[in-house]
């Protein structure tokens, strides 16, 4: 499980520079190891962007489900 964790953390760490431009952030808050779902927190202008969805699905999504091959869905939590 600790793995696990580590190399989403490294997966997010790849793609925080590009958040982190627009003055947002993204917090790993829990993988449920069951399920195979992360739950991400956005931070910043992240929370309230409009097209925070579209970053989920189409960036942070993609690149957790091709680093971290047990992630089944990544969710947003507030």
């Amino acid at each position: 499980m600790e793995e696990i964790q580590a190399q989403i953390q490294i997966a997010l760490d790849s793609i925080r520079p590009y958040l982190q431009e627009d003055g947002g952030d993204i917090e790993f808050v829990a993988f449920e190891e069951d399920s195979g779902v992360v739950e991400l927190r956005f931070l910043g202008a992240c929370r309230t962007c409009p097209l925070s969805v579209m970053t989920l699905r189409g960036g942070i999504e993609r690149v957790l489900l091709t680093s971290v091959k047990q992630i089944k869905r990544i969710e947003s939590v507030k």
